[in-house]
């Protein structure tokens, strides 16, 4: 839902953009909301409910989540077309003119101007073929030349070089995580790179970047911690330079934001204790909707994103956490034991994160395209546990070659297609839904 929230928050910008309302101290306003309404739900035992959360429900959010992380990885991957353009009309015999200046605009804005004005310049004073491209665009030059576009000079190889980066990671990740099936070295050894397979990715894709050299795109992470604006402190107000109806009106975005909240971390929480999983212990899902409440309150007070369980991170989570057999005879395949219920890694997880504001000067060799990769796997290795996708490869498949799935033995197939085209016909209509300008009413479907 990472990407839907980003949006309505964007949205939410875009409004108090329009009414000259302080962005912030509405969002509190809103979260505060939010954390009262969860803490009413967790009071009047609302929780009860996901026991009428059928396995339907639970595919079709679950796919939708994945298909998000899908698609936002390409996004981000396409849009770096748009960064660094490419040159699509260019010909070998003209790189001998292959140039790109900056000049002077033709006819300057009136937001240029003012800019020029408020540094003591003007459009004559400024030495325009001297300037480098952030400078430029900085004072609202034009870029004039062969080797440029209309937002600066094209730049093949930083592109080429992240779709590289971006597919490598993605196979690359998929290859080791499968590693402990391989005939290849003593288990332990294997079983340790199966799962350490996204670190070990990501570290092999960062040294080969820095071997390369092109300049790709790297994850930009602030040097200091602290507030990203200087005119805030670490609280947020609710009401700041609002009117004080903001306050009250707050409730009624506050309500959608306690659907979407309530329904993505009780889903997200049905579908970890499936019984698929044979988890030995018990669920909270008083105590979890108690800790999301809480912690809404803290990060909307003090300005930071909201925290809810993430489908895809804990579906990958519990994955990484499956207990095989061990195979005796060559060629037998494990068979699945359960899950190591623990809260090790869990805690452990959130330690090492707080820990990565220190390894700032690392994280900055990070390349974005192979953080896009992981996305992509992540998406793409979560749709394996969905049997809604086992359903979609029936339709091409020959009944001999058909997997032994319990519900083939007492359903005809046809039935099952027919339910696999309602499902299928629901993600596309909530994918739609998700898409257009109705998203905000999201939560209500």
């Amino acid at each position: 839902m990472r990407h839907r929230k980003r949006r309505d928050e964007l949205r939410l910008y875009k409004v108090t953009d329009d009414y000259n309302l302080s962005y912030l101290s509405l969002r509190t306003s809103i979260g505060l909301w939010t954390a009262f309404l969860c803490l009413v739900l967790v009071a009047t035992d609302a929780s009860s409910l996901v026991c009428y959360i059928t396995r339907f429900t639970e595919e079709a959010f679950a796919a939708l989540i994945c298909i998000i992380f899908i698609y936002e990885a390409l996004e981000k991957l396409v849009h770096l077309g748009e960064v660094y353009p490419i040159n699509m009309h260019n010909h070998l015999d003209n790189l001998t003119f292959y140039t790109c200046e900056c000049s002077r605009p033709a006819n300057a804005s009136a937001k240029a101007q003012q800019m020029w004005s408020n540094k003591n310049l003007t459009s004559e004073s400024i030495q325009w073929e001297q300037l480098g491209v952030k400078e430029c665009q900085e004072l609202y030059g034009e870029f004039i030349g062969s080797a440029c576009g209309h937002k600066g000079p094209y730049v093949p190889d930083v592109l080429f070089w992240s779709v590289i980066l971006f597919f490598t990671t993605f196979f690359l990740s998929a290859f080791l995580k499968q590693f402990k099936t391989k005939r290849y070295f003593p288990t332990k050894v294997r079983s340790t790179i199966s799962d350490f397979a996204i670190f070990l990715t990501i570290m092999i894709m960062v040294l080969v970047d820095y071997l390369v050299g092109v300049p790709s795109p790297k994850l930009n992470v602030p040097d200091r911690f602290e507030p990203t604006l200087n005119t805030r402190g670490w609280l947020i107000s609710p009401l700041g330079s609002n009117p004080w109806w903001t306050l009250l009106a707050a409730a009624v975005p506050a309500l959608l934001c306690t659907i979407l909240i309530f329904m993505d971390q009780q889903i997200t929480a049905v579908i970890v204790n499936r019984k698929e999983n044979k988890l030995k212990k018990g669920c909270g899902y008083h105590l979890d909707l108690l800790v999301v409440a809480v912690m809404l309150g803290v990060c909307s007070i003090m300005g930071l994103p909201w925290f809810v369980a993430a489908t895809v991170l804990s579906i990958s989570h519990v994955n990484s956490l499956k207990l095989e057999s061990e195979c005796a005879a060559p060629g037998e395949q494990p068979k699945f034991l359960g899950i190591r219920e623990q809260r090790v890694t869990g805690f452990m997880i959130f330690v090492l994160m707080g820990c990565s504001v220190f390894m700032t000067s690392a994280l900055k060799f990070i390349p974005m395209p192979v953080l896009y990769g992981v996305f992509l796997y992540m998406g793409v290795s979560s749709l394996k546990g969905i049997q809604l996708f086992d359903r979609i490869k029936l339709f091409g498949m020959p009944a001999k070659h058909q997997p032994d799935l319990i519900y083939l033995r007492y359903v005809p197939l046809w039935k099952v297609h027919v339910f696999t085209v309602v499902q299928l016909s629901c993600l596309i209509v909530l994918w739609a839904i998700k898409a257009s300008a109705a998203a905000v009413i999201f939560p209500m479907m």
